[in-house]
This record gives structure tokens, C-alpha cells and sequence, in this order.
């Protein structure tokens, strides 16, 4: 029985976790930790009780390593850095669901997050934890830098023609709508129910940092540098995300040849499911999934193609993707604690 420890147990990603591992018949939680006063998770979570009896408190990543065999990083950004390498010297695997190891040019993220990096010789070596595109990597890694929401919403929807060099890459762009858990469980005025209620607003217009992981992981695809327009929504729900990527065709291709060429592309990953013809995503059918949801219309006198995605931010956006990668790891059913 594999043993696991998470960090950041009290956010929406860290809950998240707990939700899909307590489920999952080849591991235990052993240690969880938050920078709270100790409280028994159950109380934390009352939905927990007695399904899981520990507490949970402020922890130093050396207590924490004696505890268990991997660690699941649900920090903020910045504070896995100060984590991570001292659970690799003990010997654990890692998981990072910040955006510290994401990016592999560290001035790029420095610029982005407005910070120094502490530890960037780990960079190097962390592997970026998009599934579909990085599972022979990801089966061998020590440290997995998990994929941001957004990026995994418009890489799966923009990889296929991309890869097939169908597509103006500087062409890219992305309206992309997230809900409130997004922000994570933060006391902010804007992220008031009152606030939303009957209100859609976009935010950080072309300026978000994701775009930087977005950019680097779609220039690999098309093999040239990429600078991909993305403005990203709030929506006045709990969860989902939906992007909605509009891209320049090289070469006219009707909407089935391109639904045929999304369907053989991901026709091996049971975690991306592409829909017929006049199907859009919608995120009611991917809340509390691991699923993405992908639909596509060619508009040939334009030369548009237009895809449209649909994940749940927390789950294939974030813990649930996680998991996806642990499970490949540690060599068990990639599926496994996810359906």
C-alpha cells in the first residue's frame, strides 16, 4: 500500500485529493498538512467523518517524509519550492500542483510570478504532467510539475492540429471560462456569491500567468516560438471550465475530416473524449470527472476552425490529473481511484 502525504490539505485542490485517494484501493493517506491550527480533518471536513482519522496541522516536510512514500504539493505558488527538494533528498516522489517547476525557462517564470526562484536546478528535471503527451516521461519521474487548468483545457483542444501542422500557431486564440474555485479558497470580495450572482466578467486580459505555460508546451507542438491570445472569464458557478480556441486553418479541412482527425488522435486516452458532429462540451458532463470533453466546427470560408473543451478545473484541471499521473508512476491502472 502506497503511502501519501498532502500538503495543503484545507484548499479546494488539497480537499479535492482527499476526495479522489480515500477512493483509491492502492493507497493510504497518511499525513496531511495545512498551515492552520491542528484540527482532526474531519472537522476540517465533515464529510470525512469516519471515512479518515488524522490531524491536521502546520508540518515540516521532514516529519512529513517519515510519514509517507510520495507527497502530493498543493501549495501556492512559491512555497513547493521550499518544499519539494528536501522531499526528493529523503527519496520521495513528488507531485506539484503550483506552477513552480512548470516552466522551463526560469527567467519566463520569474518575469510571470514576480519572484526568484530558490531551487531552479530542479527544473531540469521535473516533468511536465500532461498525460497524453508526456506518459513515458512521466512513468520515470521523481518530480512531476502537474499542469495548470487553463493550459491543460487549450493544449488538449489545440494538439491535434497543431501536431498535424494544419494551423497558424500565431494564430491562437483562447476565451476561456472558469468557476470560482478556480481563484481557490480565498476570502476575496470579488469571489463573493453576491458578487457573482447574475455577473460574468473576464479578468487578467491577456496577462494571465498561465499564458507562459500555455505558450511553451504549444511551441513544442508546432516546433517555433508561440505568443497564444488568451482572456480568461469568471463564471457565477462552483467549478467546470470551458475554453472556446479559435484557430487559422493552413489547409481547408471540413468539420468531420477534422472530427476524425481529433477521434484517431486521443483514440487511445480514455480520459479525453471527443464529440460527433454538431456536439459542443458542456461542463455539467465533466463536473466531478477526470474527463475532457472536446467538439470542434470548421467554418471553411474562413479558414476557421473553432474547438471547444470542457474539463472540471479541479479535477482533470488539477487533483484528479494528479492522480492520473501517480497512478502511471507507480505502475498502476491509469484509470484507477478516477472513475
Amino acid at each position: 500500500m502506497l503511502k501519501i502525504g498532502i500538503m495543503g490539505a484545507s484548499g479546494y485542490a488539497g480537499e479535492e485529493l482527499l476526495r479522489i485517494l480515500l477512493d483509491h484501493p492502492e493507497v493510504q493517506i497518511t499525513a496531511v498538512a495545512a498551515k492552520i491550527d491542528p484540527v482532526n480533518i474531519c472537522k476540517l471536513y465533515p464529510w470525512l467523518k469516519g471515512r479518515l482519522d488524522l490531524e491536521c496541522r502546520d508540518m515540516s516536510a521532514e516529519e512529513m517524509s517519515k510519514k509517507c512514500d510520495m507527497v502530493f504539493l498543493a501549495l501556492p505558488h512559491k512555497a513547493s519550492m521550499q518544499f519539494a527538494p528536501i522531499f526528493l533528498k529523503k527519496g520521495l516522489k513528488v507531485i506539484d500542483l503550483s506552477a513552480d517547476f512548470r516552466i522551463k525557462d526560469v527567467n519566463v517564470y520569474e518575469k510571470w510570478y514576480e519572484l526568484k526562484h530558490e531551487c531552479p536546478e530542479y527544473i531540469k528535471d521535473a516533468v511536465y504532467g500532461l498525460p497524453e503527451f508526456y506518459r513515458k516521461e512521466v512513468k520515470k519521474a521523481d518530480l512531476i510539475a502537474n499542469p495548470g487548468c487553463y493550459p491543460t483545457s487549450v493544449i488538449l483542444g489545440c494538439a491535434p492540429l497543431l501536431k498535424k501542422n494544419l494551423v497558424d500557431p500565431d494564430s491562437i486564440i483562447s476565451d476561456s471560462k472558469s468557476g470560482v474555485s478556480g481563484a481557490g479558497r480565498v476570502l476575496a470580495q470579488a469571489l463573493m456569491s453576491k458578487e457573482l450572482e447574475n455577473s460574468f466578467k473576464p479578468y487578467k486580459v491577456n496577462a494571465h500567468r498561465h499564458m507562459p505555460e500555455i505558450d511553451q508546451e504549444i511551441a513544442l507542438m508546432a516546433g517555433s516560438k508561440v505568443s497564444v491570445n488568451f482572456v480568461p472569464h469568471l463564471v457565477p458557478m462552483e467549478r467546470g471550465m470551458m475554453s472556446t480556441i479559435y484557430l487559422q486553418l493552413k489547409k481547408n479541412i471540413s468539420t468531420s475530416e477534422a472530427l476524425k482527425l481529433y477521434k484517431d488522435f486521443y483514440s487511445k486516452e480514455y480520459f479525453v473524449r471527443v464529440m460527433d458532429e454538431g456536439i459542443f462540451p458542456d461542463t455539467k458532463n465533466v463536473v466531478r470527472t477526470n474527463f475532457c470533453d472536446i467538439g470542434c466546427k470548421v467554418f471553411p470560408e474562413k479558414s476557421l476552425v473553432i474547438v471547444v473543451t470542457a474539463i472540471d478545473n479541479l479535477v482533470k484541471g488539477a487533483s484528479g490529473q494528479a492522480v492520473q499521473n501517480m497512478n502511471i508512476m507507480y505502475g498502476f491502472e491509469e484509470k484507477l481511484g478516477l472513475n
